[in-house]
């Protein structure tokens, strides 16, 4: 019996995805329940399991744009493992696209061949290009869209030393959605930033202190991100128009804090979310934060655990970053970024000392934020950060910390 394997559905709005990699070969043998391909959805990229044992032939290749429901491969029930022989596959045949005929020098040299069509005189223009420059594939020789976009523009001339090859490579799906939010998120938002330092000093002093003994009790380190996150949480309930978003003519306010954590993965940029982080304490923040960058970083976070989120954090500076823009996580209000912590001379008291620094940016639709709210948000969270103690603890780490 021959299985036809479908895309299955790997979340909700998702209608197509992009087969990234075969993990197996045409004609082979595979078990049930086997990883055969990854997947890249515009949230995640997945791995497809076998559906059933037998011999597998391909009905798509890498690279391959499919629709959920889609068939991608087929399994031969019947086929056996053989070593060192591959198994026969009795399936429909694969449809062949017919090579482009090669076009006679009269065709070629037609009035036509020297014609783009308007999809690609459009994006010649813009890349200010000569046509005569670009070989078209088209009927008679005419230059298609596809070879306008393929079309590379002249670098100058190249000088006889040095290696000045190129690599065309296909963004992933998760790239170009990453790409296309991003570009959303600046031209249908209002976004501004706002500047603000932290003087780390404390929450240096704390960490030192007790981050032993929180390691042992808890299993997780005492990072930063407990500290801004707890911060955060503190800011959104002074500010809850931060914590809300855009729907057309409406605002929506939540009375809950799911955090997004920007991390960084083998796919690129991953933003989890931390649910209810209001609820948590300090080392379940830890946890959750580091469960979740494993997963990202083993490739096995899910359309789930990026789905959602009320406000992000994104920490640049473990990049060594020292100041950004960050660009909001729509359909969210606002993002604080981190930045590289760096010892600089501040004035306290009337002198001059050496002090951890930190700049905190936070970039916020205006929209629905307004200038008041963002810096008083900005200076709230400045505040639980030089003073942890009073605004996070409540005068009591071991508490706190369940020591």
């Amino acid at each position: 019996m021959i299985l036809e394997m479908k895309v299955p559905s790997p979340g909700e709005s998702i209608t197509e995805v992009e087969i990234a990699q075969w993990l197996v070969a045409d004609g082979d043998y595979v078990e049930k329940d086997q990883a055969i391909a990854e997947v890249d959805s515009d949230k995640a990229t997945l791995e497809l399991p076998a559906e059933v044992s037998g011999t597998i032939t391909f009905k798509a290749e890498e690279g391959d744009a499919v629709t959920v429901g889609a068939i991608v491969c087929l399994i031969d029930t019947e086929g056996q493992a053989v070593e060192g022989k591959v198994p026969s596959v009795e399936a429909e045949p694969v449809s062949v696209t017919p090579e482009v005929p090669k076009h006679n020098p009269v065709q070629e040299a037609s009035y036509a061949s020297q014609i783009p069509s308007p999809a690609a005189r459009k994006i010649i223009a813009e890349k200010g290009m000569d046509p005569k420059s670009i070989q078209g594939s088209g009927r008679a020789g005419r230059i298609t869209k596809e070879d306008a976009v393929k079309a590379l523009p002249s670098m100058g001339s190249q000088p006889e030393w040095g290696d000045r090859s190129q690599n065309r490579t296909k963004l992933s799906m998760l790239r170009r959605k990453v790409a296309e939010r991003l570009v959303s998120a600046k031209n249908e938002t209002a976004m501004l930033t706002t500047f603000n330092e932290a003087d780390m000093s404390s929450i240096f002093s704390i960490r030192n202190a007790h981050k032993d003994e929180f390691f042992k009790k808890h299993g997780v380190k005492l990072g930063f991100m407990s500290f801004f996150t707890k911060a955060v949480v503190r800011a959104l309930a002074l500010f809850p128009d931060v914590n809300s978003m855009m729907d057309g003519d409406y605002k929506i306010a939540y009375d809950y804090c799911d955090i997004s954590v920007a991390v960084s993965g083998p796919k690129g940029l991953m933003v989890p979310v931390v649910r209810n982080a209001e609820k948590l304490t300090f080392s379940g923040i830890e946890k959750e934060i580091g469960r979740l960058a494993v997963r990202a970083r083993d490739g096995k976070i899910t359309v789930d655990d990026m789905t959602g989120g009320t406000f992000t954090i994104s920490n640049g500076g473990v990049f060594g970053s020292m100041l950004s823009t960050p660009i909001i996580n729509p359909p969210q209000s606002g993002i604080l970024g981190m930045h590289n912590i760096i010892e600089r001379p501040v004035a306290i008291n009337g002198k001059v000392e050496i002090r951890p620094m930190m700049y905190l940016a936070l970039s916020y639709d205006h929209r629905i934020i307004d200038g008041k709210e963002s810096v008083g948000f900005l200076v709230s969270i400045k505040e639980a950060l030089e003073d942890p103690m009073t605004h996070l603890m409540e005068e009591d780490i071991k508490n706190t910390f369940d020591l």
